[in-house]
């Protein structure tokens, strides 16, 4: 079982950046792939970003150029550094790691102010 928890997020004016940061607990071995997506009201949940243990990276297209996704393999650890924050950015984000099964966070707001 793996239990996931992530700090970050709040409030920001557009343009404006904020760090999100998940770090897994429950397993020694290296999780296969880790993420983020996020949902917006009344919105499906979208795939963000996410890096796989050997380093594939996927982005949603919007994000691409103004997000970035890290993680550190042996900590278990994934952030999103993201950048030139829009309002259309403003969801719910959730920590995603797939180890077998899908495992999610409980979700941090990001709300960014035009």
């Amino acid at each position: 079982q793996v239990q996931l928890a992530e700090s970050g997020g709040g409030l920001v004016q557009a343009g404006g950046s904020l760090r999100l940061s998940c770090a897994a607990a429950g397993t020694v071995d290296s999780i296969n792939v880790m993420g983020w997506y996020r949902q917006a009201p009344g919105k499906q949940r979208d795939l963000v970003a996410t890096m796989t243990s050997s380093g594939t990276i996927d982005y949603l297209d919007s994000v691409k150029g103004r997000f970035t996704v890290s993680r550190d393999n042996a900590k278990n650890t994934v952030a999103l550094q993201m950048n030139s924050l829009k309002p259309e950015d403003t969801a719910v984000y959730y920590c995603n790691a797939w180890h077998g099964r899908d495992y999610w966070g409980k979700g941090t707001l990001v709300a960014v102010s035009s």
